[in-house]
């Protein structure tokens, strides 16, 4: 017998909070940029990927649309080249336009020392940078 009929979704995955104080409080991520894919895999991304996102709850000015967004923070340990495993408390975003310039004027919290390398304009925004 198939196990039919086990609707819902399976948890919240690709939700991230927005790192901008914006009136948007999360973003859900459609897509990232840059990967073709393979069938049924899901692609992933890392800090300083862009990826396209929707703004789940929020003003209704920013909700419903395809937005580009950069990620700033991820739980997910990554490790760099020196050696040292890196994460942070939150997973985290900011919206851009698709040169990279920002939708917001400042960012809450630290960001990734990938994505201030990536992106100079979000990193001239951040107030500290790990």
């Amino acid at each position: 017998m198939s196990k039919r009929g086990r609707g819902g979704t399976s948890g919240n995955k690709f939700r991230m909070s927005l790192g901008l104080p914006v009136a948007a409080t999360n973003l859900y991520i459609i897509s990232v940029k840059g990967i073709k894919g393979r069938l049924n895999r899901l692609p992933s991304a890392c800090v300083g990927d862009m990826v396209m996102a929707t703004v789940k709850k929020g003003k209704p000015d920013l909700r419903k649309k395809v937005l580009p967004a950069v990620i700033v923070r991820q739980r997910k340990p990554w490790r760099r080249k020196d050696g040292v495993f890196m994460y942070f408390e939150d997973n985290a975003g900011v919206i851009v336009n698709p040169k990279g310039e920002m939708k917001g004027s400042a960012i809450t919290g630290p960001i990734g020392k990938e994505c201030a390398d990536l992106w100079p304009r979000i990193a001239s925004a951040a107030n500290a940078i790990v």
